[in-house]
């Protein structure tokens, strides 16, 4: 009986090392997710704050002879080439440490400009479970007002 007991007991030697290692090893990825993922969300927040200022600098993007009177009160009206062009120079003196910004749509109904600005992403540390990088889109929306 002794003899059975010492030799499960030599069996059962060095399991909690590779079950500690497991976990380690487990650990680590989260914390790289978590990472990759708080990091992904900050560009996020940046990109859209470059499309923020896009959008409201191609909604001011008028000339005072494209403001249209009713009689009650006055309206711009926006031109897409315009807002285009506004857009475009705001994403590119606002992109500041962004990689790759661009500028991929920018639209203007009677009074509102859409503009859609991606950029590209790269995770701060490159591992097997994350991709290499990815591309980020965001619009939005800003409405022309004109005070009388």
């Amino acid at each position: 009986m002794r003899r059975a007991r010492s030799r499960l007991a030599h069996e059962e030697e060095g399991s909690t090392l590779v079950l500690t290692i497991g976990f380690a090893a487990l650990a680590l990825a989260l914390v790289l997710a978590v990472a990759a993922a708080t990091s992904m969300l900050v560009e996020r927040r940046r990109l859209f704050t470059v499309a923020d200022g896009a959008a409201l600098a191609a909604a001011e993007a008028f000339a005072l002879e494209q403001v249209r009177f009713d009689g009650a009160s006055a309206a711009p009206e926006l031109a897409d080439a315009a807002v285009q062009r506004a857009a475009a120079a705001w994403a590119a003196e606002a992109a500041g440490e962004l990689d790759a910004v661009r500028v991929e749509g920018a639209s203007a109904d009677a009074r509102s400009a859409t503009v859609s600005v991606s950029s590209s992403w790269r995770p701060p540390v490159v591992s097997l479970l994350l991709p290499e990088g990815l591309r980020l889109d965001v619009t939005a929306t800003a409405r022309a007002v004109f005070v009388d």
